[in-house]
């Protein structure tokens, strides 16, 4: 009899996928799958009404209200901040990566990995610890990372300004939607710029282009010279 249970709940939008962590998960005495999601909504739904202690959730959930998967984290990191969170994905982006590791995700998944590494992962995000598994940690440990080891300098409201700010908006607009003074804003993004070593506000939104840490930036370096 397990001295513990981990109450699971496992977010995909591929029935597959959905199935085979379950399969993997059924003999896991220490973990009970409590529900499976295919959208973000459906997770919102059962999480703010059940309770939970892991999150397992694929990078690339569709939903019409968040750009990309990094917003989608950032948004149940910030709403659900006792529930561990597992990210999984089959990315091969050190930026994205690191990106989510910044937010605070600090438990990533290859789906490439074999099924076993995310036993490993649940338990290690119940324990509040930090695991990438095999294909994830070779990714963010070749030499090409110097940009991943940038990225994870950043705090987690730096990295909201920077992705803010390289969509489009002024230092006023971020002002208001975080409800922060301007000049608390405008110090996290010079604090920001300092460790990604960006001179310019060009180089900052740049940056921020290459590493794809916003979705859309097409009206962004046309705007470099808006209030900063």
């Amino acid at each position: 009899m397990s001295q513990f249970l981990i109450r699971v709940v496992l977010a995909d939008d591929h029935p597959m996928v959905l199935t085979g962590l379950l399969h993997t998960l059924e003999s896991v005495n220490t973990v009970e799958v409590v529900a499976t999601c295919r959208t973000v909504s459906e997770l919102v739904t059962f999480l703010d009404s059940n309770p939970c202690d892991v999150i397992v959730a694929d990078y690339s959930m569709p939903d019409s209200e968040f750009a990309d998967g990094l917003a989608m984290f950032r948004y149940l990191r910030r709403r659900y901040p006792d529930i561990g969170i597992v990210a999984l994905t089959m990315m091969r982006n050190a930026a994205i990566i690191g990106s989510l590791m910044a937010l605070g995700i600090q438990t990533v998944v290859s789906k490439s990995d074999p099924s076993g590494h995310i036993v490993t992962s649940i338990h290690t995000s119940y324990a509040k610890g930090s695991y990438l598994s095999p294909s994830v940690e070779e990714i963010m440990s070749s030499p090409l990372t110097d940009i991943s080891k940038k990225l994870r300098s950043l705090s987690m409201r730096e990295m909201e300004v920077l992705r803010l700010y390289a969509s489009g908006m002024s230092i006023s607009d971020i002002a208001t939607r975080l409800n922060k003074s301007r000049q608390t804003i405008s110090t996290q993004k010079i604090s920001a710029m300092k460790k990604l070593n960006a001179k310019t506000d060009v180089d900052l939104l740049k940056f921020a282009m290459e590493t794809s840490i916003v979705a859309d930036g097409g009206n962004a370096i046309m705007c470099a010279d808006r209030d900063s």
